[in-house]
């Protein structure tokens, strides 16, 4: 196509056939493949007969970004974005910045999360292309890439804003679990709330931690990836501060993964004990005769069970979504996974990116992380937006949808297939006076093909692929199986 284009032709008049790919790479037998290769160069040629040129689609860019979430995530966005002399609205829905983080006082490698907390607050707050708002929710968001319009609900009433991407940082949480006595006895506490406990020199002297609790089940089947860490971080904690203290893990794999596993060993030789459960064999918790908590389970060294009355039974419980992520994900029509969490276009390829272009995710909204990897998702999420905000113009590809309307009788189901929702069924002025006909915002249309698969009438088609063109193929294909 670059070839055309500087030969000063219409690129869309150039059609490709994969002959490496598709015949050369893929089979043994030369005779076959070279067969092959001439049947796809036949089905070729007879689409080429029918090509048309298309004009790109130019729109035009707000240099303006909207970051979703107030956490590490996002206020790691938002800096970036400014250092990029990008002004950027940071939505927060709390009263406050910060998010998972506040919670968090010391890492598994003796950094201080509060220290940085402060540092990103502070940043973010006094920079002058920030505008930050506390307390508040989206509303409604309409556009596509380079033209968003949000309306955001703040303390003082809606206010709208313009800007040209989106990037999602909403976060997660930690789960409550109903399991093991935990809301029922103050000595049944999470791995968050023991954190605090040792950030105030309040240490236990016997503890017993039951990981997976409330993940790697039929409800939620994902690993939450940092519960390790963190009962071992915790667990090193309590050495730290009382090289006395009885530390039991109660687990059924540890994935201190990486680096981290140094940790997990480092834990081993200070004294923290490890002790494997079946998933079909959980411990049990239950009060003792003088209501204190106690733990059965049963140590497959010692062919036993095992039935201790620590001083604190802690959980290392799952990190769940946000509840309001579904939400989000109908109101900027972007894709939940199985389990709630925001789905990538592609984890290799596309990573931060959804299938809807201009909207971009980071942290552990995409699913559980570390802080280091929260940081890096948020800056490749920014360094994929700038690849947009960094032109006054971005240019799309021509192969769009779009409708035939004297077909077109408006029965929806062009609309209801679209992926991305770039259909609409609108009221326009014909001769005949006022009609229903479907409408496509070409700077949102992925050129799938899906509404033309579903369309009945063939009202609809992707320019560069229509009926003609493939039917014309297809004729040439069955004319040399012939």
């Amino acid at each position: 196509r670059n070839t055309m284009r500087e030969a000063g032709l219409n690129p869309y008049l150039f059609e490709f056939v994969n002959i490496r790919e598709q015949c050369s790479w893929v089979h043994e037998n030369k005779e076959k493949a070279t067969e092959k290769a001439m049947e796809l160069v036949a089905a070729g040629v007879a689409k080429a007969r029918l090509l048309e040129p298309l004009s790109y689609i130019e729109v035009d860019v707000i240099r303006r970004a909207l970051v979703i979430g107030g956490g590490l995530a996002g206020m790691t966005a938002a800096l970036e974005f400014a250092n990029q002399g990008i002004e950027t609205y940071l939505v927060e829905k709390e009263c406050e910045l910060g998010g998972n983080l506040k919670h968090i006082f010391y890492t598994i490698d003796g950094k201080d999360p509060q220290k940085l907390l402060r540092e990103l607050v502070e940043k973010v707050e006094s920079n002058p292309l920030i505008k930050v708002f506390k307390n508040a929710r989206i509303q409604s968001v309409e556009g596509f890439v380079g033209n968003f319009t949000t309306k955001i609900l703040t303390e003082s009433g809606i206010e709208e804003i313009k800007h040209g991407v989106i990037v999602v940082a909403t976060g997660a949480k930690e789960y409550k679990p109903k399991e093991y006595l935990y809301g029922q006895h103050p000595r049944v506490i999470t791995q968050v709330e023991l954190e605090a406990m040792l950030a105030n020199d309040n240490v236990p002297n016997d503890v017993i931690m039951i990981q997976c609790v409330g993940s790697r089940n039929e409800e939620r089947p994902y690993c939450s990836r940092i519960c390790c860490q963190a009962a071992i971080k915790n667990a090193l904690k309590i050495k730290e501060k009382n090289p006395d203290a009885n530390v039991i893990i109660l687990y059924r794999d540890i994935r201190t993964y990486g680096f981290l596993e140094k940790y997990y060993e480092e834990a081993a030789r200070k004294g923290v004990v490890f002790v494997h459960y079946d998933e079909n064999n959980p411990p049990k918790v239950f009060k003792g005769e003088n209501g204190n908590p106690v733990v059965e389970f049963y140590d497959e060294i010692l062919k036993d069970t095992v039935i201790a009355e620590p001083e604190f039974v802690v959980l290392s419980v799952a990190t769940i979504p946000n509840e309001d992520n579904e939400e989000i994900s109908k109101m900027l029509k972007v894709p939940l996974d199985a389990n709630g969490f925001f789905l990538e276009a592609h984890p290799k390829l596309r990573p931060v990116d959804f299938a809807s272009e201009g909207i971009y995710l980071a942290g552990i909204t995409h699913s559980p992380r570390l802080i280091p990897e929260t940081i890096s998702l948020a800056c490749a999420a920014v360094s994929r937006a700038m690849t947009v905000l960094s032109k006054e113009k971005i240019i799309m590809e021509a192969t769009k949808a779009e409708v035939v309307r004297e077909r077109c009788d408006a029965c929806g189901m062009c609309a209801k297939a679209c992926p991305v929702s770039a259909i609409e069924i609108v009221e326009i002025e014909t001769r005949a006076g006022k009609e229903r006909k479907a409408s496509v915002n070409k700077a949102i249309c992925l050129g799938c093909g899906v509404c033309s698969a579903v369309c009945p009438k063939a009202a609809i088609v992707v320019k560069g692929f229509t009926f003609n063109q493939i039917r014309e193929m297809l004729d040439e294909l069955a004319e040399v199986v012939e």
